[in-house]
């Protein structure tokens, strides 16, 4: 993991190294935002007489916003997913599965349930007692990436998970943290840098292109989020204290930067029963408050809420002309043309993406999930 190479962008300056040596190019007081998600067995295959099996890819549970909950089910359980070779599915037929739980024969049956324009409704059963994240972690295989064209091998099981993964709900990984070991968490430890935690489960639409000829014709897909109202205290007192705010991966810094707008939205008198921030909501605010400000509306309204944490959902766009609030710093995998992470990348560090993926492709990096990394430093305004 930390063997992968580390492109370092800061000032208009490129510089190269190894990822172990990150501490080395980080600073005593700067506090270190991790995406702590768990990627499920998303992928459950369903074996065809015919030969090809039919694939279903879980997208996210329908009968509750939190994949704790649904996890937890026993018996069923209802998903929104994605149907490989639906047409070999006929409508009212039953696809089973089967496996050993201690003494027990688990046996599990799908249906579909309804067809959406995106996806689709299945609901899976099972004659036991044992929760569906017993079901799904027997039958399930590692979601990896569409661009990995191979078969999940047993390393990946491990491999394509952050070592700090903690709560289930993600169909891809955070790759940004891919990268990180024990060593490497020690070294930022022992130098005095902060690590917070927060959650964003990573979804499918991730890996969706952007096709549209105008970003306005562009739909950004929806992710859930969660972050402790004493991670937003801290974050709010590393900001006021000058410290850099550093998100390891793209799906970090989404959630922070969402989280600044929500702020704003209550400054501005909207109040909602849960965070959901839309994809245009920072290009249609009329006034940006300060960080601190945003960010103790927040704070002041878990209070009155009697809440420790901030959960929602976020379709938040960021592109070449973003205003960026929170982040000063971001360490991520390098990304694919035509998708919305490079635009985010473009946004963050201005032209010189073109400089830095120059710099990248003419020196042998890695790119994408298993790739190799960066860590770019936000363009002065």
């Amino acid at each position: 993991r930390d063997q992968s190479k580390l492109l370092i962008y800061k000032e208009g300056k490129i510089q190269e190294t190894v990822f172990e040596t990150l501490s080395d190019h980080l600073s005593n007081g700067d506090v270190l935002v991790f995406n702590d998600t768990k990627v499920i067995r998303a992928r459950i295959l369903f074996p065809q007489p015919s030969g090809k099996p039919i694939e279903i890819f879980c997208l996210e549970p329908l009968d509750f916003s939190d994949p704790a909950l649904a996890f937890q089910q026993e018996g069923k359980s209802r998903w929104k997913v994605l149907i490989g070779h639906a047409k070999k599915w006929k409508h009212g037929v039953y696809q089973s599965a089967r496996f050993q739980l201690a003494d027990s024969t688990i046996d599990v049956k799908a249906w579909i349930e309804d067809q959406k324009k995106d996806y689709y409704i299945v609901r899976f059963e099972w004659n036991t007692s044992c929760p569906f994240s017993e079901v799904i972690e027997h039958i399930g295989k590692t979601p990896l990436p569409p661009y990995i064209n191979r078969d999940t091998e047993p390393d990946d099981v491990e491999r394509y998970q952050t070592v700090y993964a903690t709560f289930d709900g993600s169909v891809a990984a955070p790759t940004a943290g891919l990268h990180f070991t024990p060593q490497v968490l020690y070294n930022l430890n022992r130098k005095k840098i902060q690590t917070l935690r927060l959650t964003l489960h990573v979804g499918a639409g991730t890996f969706k292109p952007v096709k549209a000829e105008k970003m306005l014709d562009h739909y950004m897909h929806e992710e859930r989020f969660y972050i402790e109202l004493e991670t937003l205290k801290k974050i709010q007192s590393a900001k006021e204290n000058k410290s850099r705010i550093v998100a390891i991966g793209t799906t970090s810094l989404r959630t922070l930067e969402s989280v600044y707008w929500h702020g704003a939205s209550l400054m501005a008198g909207k109040t909602a029963s849960e965070v959901q921030v839309m994809q245009w909501t920072p290009y249609e605010q009329l006034q940006n408050p300060s960080v601190g400000d945003s960010l103790q509306a927040v704070i002041d309204h878990l209070g009155k809420k009697n809440l420790h944490t901030l959960s929602g959902t976020t379709k938040l766009l960021i592109a070449p002309g973003y205003s960026f609030q929170v982040v000063d710093a971001l360490i991520t995998n390098f990304h694919q043309p035509n998708s919305t992470l490079l635009l985010l990348v473009a946004a963050f560090i201005g032209e010189d993406w073109k400089k830095v993926y120059a710099y990248a492709l003419e020196n042998n990096f890695r790119f994408l999930s298993y790739g190799d990394s960066s860590l770019l430093f936000r363009k002065a305004l």
